[in-house]
């Protein structure tokens, strides 16, 4: 059993041929609403991977809230600890081009997630095989999470997103901690190599298009990106981090594990939506065997 902690939101996405700029209005292209939320993204992910997860946060009182709880159960996520709150349930305005992404995330109900809310789940945490988690949801949640998750002896990996809500003090609680180039940065204060040296097997730095960095103890590891044509980046690092999920409970070696992981992230992108492009197992098999074979 995975364990997901985070934000579920809806996704309100404007497409454009550009980006406007400080008091530019530019003419879209579409514009859609989409389940998203970098907890319930992770949490999907791991399911269509044919995972057994379970998403631990909260929705709010409106039609969104009710969306997002059908949507969950519609992809066979666990939906038994997801709490109803007063209120707006979590939306993030996400703008298109048409190879990048910008995203403005309003929490709305997914901070009225409560440490207290998580100490009656105790039992839920001690028995996952994994839990992940991200920033999306107030600090002493989080704090609560990674507490148990080292009382219980329960790997953690940690998607810091949005970065300025990470704290150093979480590392030592962090089985792995999966940044973009960006947050990495602006997270350890250093470059990559000097971050990945200074955590062997627990950074693993993504880079998009490059691939994915870490540092093995004894020398920097490059895991290349599988080559796609990108239709919508939204929702890649979500799959990464839930494709990567599903190989570490199933005992894969690290290396092999992002292998999987870079796969699954590189055909999400060749489809539209957070969720809608994420990838089966059998495709992300069939896929790595194409690259074999070629």
């Amino acid at each position: 059993m995975i364990t997901v902690v985070g934000s579920a939101n809806v996704d309100v996405i404007a497409e454009a041929e550009i980006f406007p700029v400080q008091g530019e209005t530019v003419r879209g292209k579409s514009f859609q609403t989409a389940p998203g939320g970098k907890g319930a993204n992770q949490a999907v992910a791991c399911a269509k991977l044919g995972e057994t997860v379970q998403l631990i946060g909260s929705i709010g009182s409106d039609e969104f809230g009710q969306t997002i709880l059908a949507n969950l159960r519609n992809q066979k996520v666990g939906t038994a600890y997801i709490y109803q709150t007063d209120g707006p349930s979590g939306v993030a305005v996400i703008l298109l081009t048409e190879e990048d992404n910008r995203i403005i995330s309003i929490p709305g109900a997914n901070h009225a997630l409560k440490p207290e809310r998580i100490k009656e789940l105790l039992d839920v945490i001690r028995n996952s095989q994994l839990v992940m988690i991200q920033l999306e949801l107030p600090k002493s949640v989080v704090w609560q999470v990674l507490k148990l998750c080292k009382q219980f002896q329960v790997p953690v990996v940690m998607d810091p997103a949005p970065s300025g809500s990470f704290q150093l003090d979480f590392m030592p609680y962090l089985t792995y901690l999966t940044p973009n180039e960006t947050e990495c940065a602006a997270i350890f204060g250093a470059s990559m190599e000097e971050a990945a040296e200074k955590y062997p097997n627990q950074l693993l730095v993504t880079l998009g298009s490059k691939g994915v960095c870490y540092h093995d103890g004894e020398r920097l590891i490059h895991v290349d990106a599988v080559p796609a044509k990108v239709i919508d980046t939204t929702g890649a690092g979500d799959t990464f981090n839930g494709a990567l999920a599903s190989q570490l409970v199933r005992q894969c070696d690290l290396q092999q594990a992002i292998q999987f992981a870079n796969a699954a992230a590189s055909l999400s992108i060749e489809k539209f939506g957070a969720q809608g492009g994420m990838p089966s197992r059998q495709e992300v098999l069939r896929k790595i065997e194409e690259m074999n074979n070629a």
